[in-house]
């Protein structure tokens, strides 16, 4: 039995009542999904040397992770809108459910853009056309469950853009960091995105929706394990390209100690085990930027 995807709880049942569809819409009850696009963000922004220099962007691009979330989900439920609607863990949401309508539903999608347009005003001009440049795959995503059984990996390159317009905002070097950087969190995001695919996997076998999850079919602990061990090989590499010194290593290894831990207890038959597991990357992220930071900051 799935929990619905969208439910009045927390801060909802204190706005006023038309105004629930559309903070449910944008899922701001839901605060995983706006960590995990802000998380790289602040990965690069740290490990790029801009934690003092430029500390007024952790708070600019936490804003923007929150608008620009926001507007790609609502953006994705209109695209998704029939296919919500044979879900039961998404028939309720509310395009689908028919308690917004899609016209008012693309005014929703612009007005949160224009908080991302406030955003990206802030950024210096390079940054401003590395973030232009993630529209096409943001664009794009909605459709790859259509296209492709690696939804999750077109998701780990749009969730991860953030890596590259941090480094290009805060000037950080020329080298491997940023591509070993990128490529770790696009390994991340496909295999916690993998776990979350697992509380839909019998709908969307009915339903003809593709998934990661139903790629590695009985394989999903090692599949998921692999992804996590290449982010975290990734992000070792990219540590060591700004300082080249063991003792960097070090500062992954709660990181690496705490995704194994996923795999090893995650319960593949149980959907609340899998929401739980995805959403502790939330720590996850955490733990990895306390890496980036020490490594950055470093003398």
């Amino acid at each position: 039995m799935h929990s619905p995807d969208s439910q009045f709880q927390g801060f909802l049942t204190v706005l006023p009542v038309g105004a629930r569809p559309y903070a449910l819409l944008a899922r701001f009850d839901r605060p995983i999904g706006w960590w995990l696009l802000y998380w790289p963000c602040a990965f690069a922004l740290a490990l790029g040397g801009g934690a003092v220099s430029h500390w007024t962007l952790f708070l600019w691009f936490l804003l923007g992770a929150i608008a620009m979330r926001g507007a790609g989900c609502v953006y994705n439920d209109i695209v998704d809108r029939d296919l919500d609607a044979q879900v039961a863990r998404t028939a309720s949401r509310p395009v689908a459910s028919g308690a917004v309508s899609v016209r008012n539903a693309l005014l929703w999608t612009a007005l949160l853009s224009l908080v991302g347009l406030l955003v990206l005003v802030q950024l210096p001009w390079p940054a401003q056309i590395v973030a232009l440049a993630s529209l096409f795959l943001v664009a794009a995503y909605p459709f790859m469950k259509r296209l492709t059984w690696w939804p999750q990996a077109w998701l780990g390159l749009v969730f991860s853009w953030g890596a590259l317009v941090g480094w290009v905002a805060v000037g950080g070097t020329a080298g491997w960091a940023l591509p070993l950087l990128y490529a770790g969190c696009i390994a991340w995001v496909i295999g916690y995105d993998t776990i979350y695919a697992l509380q839909d996997i019998e709908d969307d076998a009915l339903v003809g929706v593709r998934s990661s999850a139903r790629a590695m079919g009985t394989h999903v602990k090692g599949g998921v394990g692999f992804c996590y061990a290449a982010a975290c090989a990734c992000w070792a590499g990219s540590l060591w390209c700004v300082r080249p010194d063991p003792l960097v290593l070090v500062a992954l290894i709660p990181a690496a100690l705490h995704l194994t831990g996923q795999v090893v207890t995650l319960d593949l038959s149980n959907g609340a085990d899998a929401l739980a597991k995805f959403r502790s990357n939330r720590f996850a992220g955490l733990l990895v930027f306390a890496a980036m930071l020490v490594v950055g900051s470093a003398p």
